[in-house]
């Protein structure tokens, strides 16, 4: 799968694992919702895909990007075990959930530093740590990053392996510290807007503990804060994907029974997200949501994440997922 569309240029960029990871993640949602065999069809290609020609079985690696120079993310590798996990639950494909245990495992034997803290990427073959760029998140550690760590506390329902879900309780022990800080984080407003996509990602990571008391709290006065700054900087700049996030978290928390959900934010946030989904002859573009908005202008990138989050959020949403929602499994298996 790749990055994002351009639909001014009409190109797409590069595959990236990540995306793909949680384009198999969404496929399986879509199956779960629809039990249509084409969407777990479709999945299990992107999964085998991830399992042979993205793994480097033999330094136990997930490049960014299938190239020679290509890095690779911790916060992508967990996406990638995710959307594994999600395939192997949905298909019973053994050689999805091992290469998932053994991404999990690089992830804590490779990203965790010394002092137990995460390098957010590393070089390749080396695997060395890349240098960090304090005004850039991604290339940063920060709570954000407990989105991927969830891939540990999957593993351990998996295998049943304690290790990995006291990685995933030290990454939230350290996210919660962290989380303060995150924002608004710069003086910029545009960076803010990019900034509230990441720390939804905190605010996803915390929902295997929703219900814990200090996790409930950080997600009560997260999605306030967020949604605050959201409506703050909106009429100059907005993502699809933080509207989707916000919304998605409310409904999972509430559902959870963790922070009450505030119906008429979520009427607004979801009225404000259908705004974004395309509609055109192009069928690369039909459907699909686009990028961003800037000051009431379409940004030019049809992005396949914020498809599949907007996809979901008004799923839930609009009640088409009660089925879904009220399945065997735990909802959370289910975020995209």
């Amino acid at each position: 799968m790749a990055r994002y569309y351009r639909a001014d240029t009409e190109r797409n960029q590069p595959v990236s694992t990540e995306i793909t990871g949680y384009a198999v993640s969404a496929l399986v949602y879509l199956h779960a919702l629809s039990g249509d065999a084409r969407f777990l069809d479709r999945a299990s290609q992107a999964a085998r895909f991830l399992t042979g020609a993205a793994w480097d079985s033999a330094s136990a690696a997930m490049p960014f990007e299938l190239s020679q120079a290509a890095p690779t993310y911790f916060f992508d590798c967990g996406i990638v075990v995710r959307g594994l996990l999600a395939a192997w639950r949905a298909t019973g494909g053994g050689e999805f959930r091992d290469t998932a245990i053994s991404l999990g495992e690089s992830l804590a034997r490779d990203f965790v530093s010394a002092e137990g803290g995460i390098h957010p990427i590393l070089s390749l073959p080396a695997k060395s740590p890349v240098e960090r760029d304090p005004t850039r998140w991604s290339r940063s550690p920060g709570c954000y990053q407990l989105k991927s760590a969830m891939a540990w506390f999957d593993l351990a329902e998996a295998t049943g392996r304690a290790e990995f879900r006291a990685r995933y309780d030290r990454a939230l022990e350290d996210a919660l510290r962290q989380c303060e800080e995150f924002l608004p984080g710069d003086p910029d407003p545009l960076k803010v807007m990019d900034r509230l996509h990441a720390f939804c990602y905190f605010l996803e990571g915390l929902l295997p503990r929703a219900t814990d008391p200090a996790c409930a709290r950080a997600l009560a006065d997260g999605i306030e804060r967020t949604a605050g700054l959201l409506r703050e900087i909106a009429p100059r700049f907005e993502r699809s994907d933080v509207y989707a996030q916000l919304l998605r978290v409310r409904l999972h928390a509430g559902y959870a029974g963790a922070v009450p959900i505030d119906r008429a934010a979520a009427e607004w946030e979801a009225a404000r997200l259908a705004e974004f989904q395309a509609t055109s002859g192009d069928p690369r573009i039909d459907g699909g949501f686009y990028f961003g908005r800037r000051q009431g202008e379409w940004l030019p990138y049809v992005n396949p994440v914020s498809t599949a989050f907007a996809q979901q959020a008004l799923a839930l949403w609009d009640g088409s997922a009660g089925g879904v929602v009220g399945g065997p499994r735990p909802l959370r298996h289910l975020l995209i």
